[in-house]
């Protein structure tokens, strides 16, 4: 069975979208190379971030096996050569983060033309969102074209001054040339996800991304939709409206 939405699957945001996210960049990459050979060189790029935890952040996800005992009562100092097992606690530890984006270069001097980023929920929300604004920050003040793919319904969006369309999901770019304004795509849950211009060098046209061919081709190859319990309830905010639409859409599909 394929995807049963029609665009993005909003299951996708949950425990799987670390996989999500490298599998779509590498199919991102895979799409456009063809189209701009020999030219442009389209990259994969990754950096690591260390974001910390919040404090009160819950840890109790963390991977470190459960193996203490909880102890009832003072330590029995007096007890012959024993003392009462302590509590063991997980750590809250900074752990090292992937980050992939998509770069394309100018193959003659190797200078940066676009930046695709599709973001992760470390990029929107807790210490690794300032680290994110930061990188974005640099960007715009840069010389390379920037493309935001936001397929996460939590977090910040890319900063404007007027408020957003009511949309689950965005598309942004801003442009080398005029970064006053920002191109944006809103997508909502019952559209497929749209195909945008990816901006060139001044002499070059636009190449077009087909996002939903991406995205379809990754969720095929590998099989999210067995991966995924559509019986549970979906992740996340949702409106009423789109409440009812998504168990209108599962039931359809056969999965609920």
């Amino acid at each position: 069975m394929s995807n049963p939405f029609p665009g993005m699957d909003p299951y996708l945001e949950d425990d799987l979208w670390t996989s999500v996210h490298t599998d779509l960049c590498s199919e991102i990459v895979r799409q456009l190379a063809p189209k701009l050979r020999p030219k442009y060189a389209v990259l994969s790029a990754r950096r690591v971030i260390v974001a910390p935890p919040d404090e009160g952040e819950d840890v109790s996800w963390s991977r470190f096996p459960d193996v203490g005992v909880l102890a009832t009562g003072a330590p029995d100092w007096h007890a012959a050569g024993t003392l009462t097992a302590p509590v063991v606690l997980p750590v809250a530890l900074s752990d090292p983060i992937p980050q992939i984006s998509v770069e394309i270069r100018d193959v003659a001097q190797r200078r940066l033309v676009t930046c695709i980023e599709v973001l992760s929920p470390t990029n929107k929300q807790g210490p690794g969102r300032e680290e994110y604004a930061g990188k974005r920050l640099q960007m715009l003040a840069g010389d390379a074209h920037l493309v935001e793919v936001d397929l996460l319904r939590v977090g910040s969006r890319f900063p404007t001054a007027q408020p957003l369309p009511d949309a689950p999901y965005f598309v942004f770019i801003s442009h080398a040339g005029r970064r006053r304004n920002v191109d944006v795509w809103p997508i909502a849950l019952d559209q497929p996800l749209p195909t945008f211009p990816i901006p060139m060098l001044p002499d070059d046209p636009p190449v077009p991304l087909d996002l939903q061919q991406a995205l379809s081709v990754v969720y095929e190859i590998i099989g999210y939709d067995e991966l995924i319990d559509y019986r549970q309830p979906l992740p996340g905010p949702l409106t009423p409206a789109q409440a009812a639409w998504v168990e209108e859409r599962l039931k359809r599909a056969g999965r609920r």
